[in-house]
């Protein structure tokens, strides 16, 4: 019977001592400028009272900034006489991505949330997935991490959850959607994809929530104010912290699902995209998104793109020069309230 080998990365933290440490996850780097290198990567340990342990992350990507954002401002700002439980925060998990402002590491060029459950003995970025699943999901009971679309693209702020299954999910899951607030939920089941931290999260059956809070490689105040609040309104339904006093507006979440690639758009040839929707916009199946002009030839007319399917643009694209296969944006569709949706019995 084979065992998980333990991670290859070291911390000065203690996850079991009481009170707020602050240090850094140490990855093994050697590379010719530094043959016993270590990327530090900063995160945050706060303990106190016998509450549940709540793991927040950000950069997953690296050019992806609400996350961080909120997440070094709380590190500063938490009051730990009121802390009852323990919270994990690493505001950059892809660290060499995330100083380097783009989507992959510059050391290997691994894009984090496409690598889990990651190798023990593998690249930079294999090695963080590896630790993530193996070290710090397995401490989690409930885990948020927070992106954005980007250099690439830009999103309205929207959290992603997973697709309940049971009753139990269900009424949990309602329970911590109604305290993030969002002005957005969206439903799915990723698709597919196994390579991603919710997948992560799944195996280690931990609760988990994700989202995207803006793009375009830069601050969405809007999304940022939509994490800060989100991050307190769980904390306080987790009773970690006393009721939240961040200002969140009263709102009704719209509910969306993500069911599938015929909500997505992708380019069908190179050149210049030319968008005809805006995000946020409402569209119809058959209903134009956008032309693509051809550099190459500008006399010719250039090719129209069409939405596949009826539903809100919740992403756009931020590149107008596109090649074959680029996401020019995707939509979302409306459901309807979770507890409609009929669960197997437990």
């Amino acid at each position: 019977m084979s065992t998980i080998q333990p991670s290859l990365i070291t911390t000065d933290l203690e996850f079991d001592t009481d009170g707020v440490q602050y240090g850094t996850l140490r990855v093994p780097y050697s590379h010719d400028r530094s043959a016993y290198g270590r990327v530090p990567i900063p995160a945050m340990v706060a303990k106190r009272g016998r509450g549940p342990t709540l793991l927040l992350t950000g950069a997953n990507h690296g050019d992806e900034y609400e996350g961080p954002v909120a997440l070094m401002r709380l590190m500063r700002e938490l009051p730990i006489d009121e802390l009852n439980g323990r919270l994990i925060v690493v505001p950059a998990l892809n660290y060499p991505a995330y100083l380097a402002g783009t989507r992959t590491s510059p050391i290997d060029k691994g894009n984090l949330n496409r690598v889990f459950p990651g190798n023990r003995n593998g690249t930079v970025t294999e090695m963080i997935a590896h630790y993530v699943e193996t070290v710090l999901i397995p401490l989690a009971d409930y885990a948020i991490d927070f992106h954005a679309g980007g250099s690439s693209l830009n999103y309205l702020p929207t959290l992603f959850v997973d697709r309940p299954q049971t009753l139990e999910e269900a009424d949990r899951l309602e329970r911590i959607l109604t305290a993030f607030a969002p002005p957005r939920a969206m439903y799915w089941d990723y698709l597919g994809e196994d390579r991603v931290l919710g997948a992560a999260a799944h195996r280690q059956k931990t609760f988990f929530m994700t989202g995207e809070f803006g793009g375009g490689a830069t601050v969405n105040l809007e999304g940022l104010e939509v994490v800060r609040a989100g991050i307190a309104g769980v904390m306080s339904a987790l009773e970690m912290l006393p009721e939240s006093t961040v200002s969140r507006p009263a709102r009704t979440i719209r509910r969306l699902e993500l069911t599938g690639e015929h909500l997505y758009l992708f380019a069908p040839c190179g050149g210049i995209f030319e968008p005809a929707f805006r995000l946020g916009d409402e569209v119809v199946a058959g209903q134009l998104a956008g032309v693509i002009h051809d550099p190459v030839t500008p006399w010719r007319d250039p090719v129209p793109v069409v939405f596949n399917a009826s539903g809100v643009a919740l992403c756009i694209r931020t590149f107008a020069l596109v090649q074959p296969g680029d996401c020019l944006g995707h939509l979302g569709q409306d459901v309807d309230a979770l507890h409609s949706t009929q669960f197997p019995q437990t």
